[in-house]
C-alpha cells in the first residue's frame, strides 16, 4: 500500500510541475505574440485565440492540482495566485468584450450605458494589468521558493 501511494504522490507532483512549467511556456508564447513581429505574423486568424485558451485551461488545471495536493504555506498560495491569474486573464477578456457589446446595444438607456462602460473598462484593466502582474508575481516567487528549497 505504501509503494502505490508513493507512486501516485510522485505522479501528482510531476504533473503539477509539468503543468506549472507548461503554463509559463504558453505565457511566453503569448508575450511573443504581442512583442515579436515574426511570431505575430505567424499566429494570425482563428489560431490567435488558441494560446489564450490553452493558457486558461492550464491555469484551471493548476488550480485543480494545487487544491488536491498537500502543498502548504506560501508555495500553495503563490501557485493558486498563478492559476487564478491565468484563468482570470481569459475571463476578463471575455467579460470586457461582452460588456462593451452591451454598452453599445444599450446606448439609448443612459444609466445602463455608463454602467456597462464602467464595467467593461474595469474588466479590461483586470485582464491586461492585474492578471499578468499577479501571474508574474506568482511564477517568479514560486521559482525563487523552489530554488531556495533545492539549496
Amino acid at each position: 500500500m505504501g509503494f502505490s501511494s508513493d507512486i501516485i504522490r510522485s505522479v501528482k507532483k510531476s504533473l503539477l510541475s509539468t503543468t506549472f512549467y507548461a503554463l509559463v511556456g504558453v505565457f511566453l508564447v503569448i508575450m511573443c505574440m504581442f512583442f515579436v513581429p515574426p511570431v505575430t505574423e505567424f499566429i494570425q486568424g482563428p489560431i490567435f485565440l488558441l494560446p489564450f485558451i490553452i493558457f486558461s485551461l492550464l491555469g484551471a488545471t493548476l488550480l485543480f492540482l494545487v487544491t488536491k495536493s498537500k502543498i502548504k504555506g506560501k508555495r500553495r498560495k503563490l501557485l493558486i495566485l498563478t492559476g487564478v491569474s491565468a484563468v482570470g486573464f481569459f475571463i476578463g477578456i471575455l467579460l470586457h468584450n461582452f460588456l462593451y457589446a452591451l454598452a453599445v446595444v444599450s446606448g439609448h438607456i443612459v444609466i445602463l450605458k455608463y454602467l456597462f462602460e464602467f464595467l467593461h473598462v474595469a474588466f479590461f484593466i483586470v485582464a491586461v494589468v492585474v492578471c499578468p502582474l499577479g501571474f508574474a508575481i506568482g511564477v517568479i516567487s514560486t521559482i525563487v521558493i523552489l530554488i531556495k528549497k533545492r539549496k
